[in-house]
């Protein structure tokens, strides 16, 4: 308790966007709703004590934030990189990365992105946004700070697309009419629960914790709270 909660809270890190997924939370007047603040939640109830969001505008953000005592907990995508700065507990999620394609677009699949003069925005620092970068090193990379710089981009025609879990698009798509998500992906990976580097027994009680949220259903009833019933429980025992 004294390495998980040092404060005698538990700071739950959450990334805010205009659309959920299994990592993005959404603004909900004062306070927030997601999968991450339902399991959160959760944790704190399991551990006995208060629960404190503290919001950023992307992954990359939490990811940055690891080494400086912001958070305790934080649930987001998996990758190498991400490693270097956070030490991951089991997978609750399956996650599938593409494009979301501007209206008249001509792209039909990943590939199509991967050419000079195609210019693909996303979230800086980002498992994902890392993922594109390396499946189309020909396109322009726009970086921006959130998921609605991002969406507004593609529907002022600044972008030709942009980079996110297909969860996220599914609502993300709604804000730019006859715009497209491409069937294949250009990441397979997981949404998993995460802490600070260097603590060995947060990440033990963090996988117990996640383990135990996926038998019971609550990540599966997180996930249709939020509307996303496509979204895949990863099995037991997933590894990040």
């Amino acid at each position: 308790m004294t390495e998980l909660t040092p404060t005698g809270k538990l700071r739950v890190a959450i990334a805010i966007a205009p659309a959920p997924s299994a990592q993005f939370a959404i603004k909900d007047g004062d306070g927030y709703r997601g999968v991450a603040v339902d399991l959160g939640a959760a944790l704190a109830k399991k551990l006995g004590v208060p629960v404190e969001y503290v919001a950023f505008k992307g992954s990359g953000e939490v990811q940055a934030a690891a080494a400086d005592n912001k958070w305790d907990v934080a649930f987001m995508p998996v990758d190498e990189e991400r490693k270097k700065f956070v030490d991951f507990g089991n997978a609750y999620h399956v996650l599938e990365s593409t494009y979301l394609v501007a209206p008249g677009s001509d792209a039909t699949k990943v590939g199509d992105a991967n050419r000079a003069g195609f210019r693909i925005g996303g979230i800086g620092g980002t498992a994902t946004f890392r993922a594109s970068n390396r499946t189309a090193p020909n396109a322009t990379h726009v970086t921006f700070e959130s998921a609605d710089q991002a969406v507004t981009a593609l529907a002022e025609g600044k972008v030709n697309a942009i980079a996110f879990s297909r969860e996220s698009l599914t609502g993300l798509a709604k804000r730019v009419p006859s715009s497209r998500i491409l069937d294949d992906a250009f990441m397979n990976s997981t949404t998993s629960i995460a802490v600070p580097k260097g603590k060995p027994e947060s990440v033990r009680i963090a996988t117990e914790f996640i383990e135990e949220a996926k038998a019971a259903g609550l990540v599966r009833q997180a996930f249709d709270g939020m509307g996303l019933k496509s979204s895949q429980v990863a099995p037991a025992g997933m590894k990040s």
